[in-house]
Parts: C-alpha cells; structure tokens; sequence
C-alpha cells in the first residue's frame, strides 16, 4: 500500500484529456480525490484504482 496524503502531487499512467498526466490529491480515504493540475478539473477515484494507476510521486506535501 502506497502512503499518499492531502497535498501530494503524482503522474499517472493515462493522461487526462487536456493533455496533463500530473495529479494533486485533494482528500484520501477509500475513495481519493484528485486534480488535474493541467485544467482544475476534480474526479473521485477508488484507493486501489489509483495505486494501480500511479507511475510516480512528484513532490510529497509539506509536513507541519
């Protein structure tokens, strides 16, 4: 299992439409939110859907 927090931004495998492949993920659980960084667009994606899905991690959110 992948440690993913709020905040952390992850290239993923298919690129979205406009043409981005990099994701912030805005809310974790079992099911997380993303956004497409390239057009704000916000979708909802099962935890195992998108560990499946990540080619890499970016940058890791700033830890307080």
């Amino acid at each position: 299992m992948v440690q993913l927090n709020v905040g952390d931004i992850v290239r993923l495998r298919k690129p979205h439409p406009c043409g981005s492949s990099e994701w912030k993920i805005m809310r974790t659980g079992m099911d997380f939110r993303i956004q497409c960084i390239g057009c704000q667009h916000q979708a909802w994606i099962p935890r195992i859907k998108l560990e499946r899905n990540i080619k890499e991690i970016l940058q890791r959110a700033e830890e307080d």
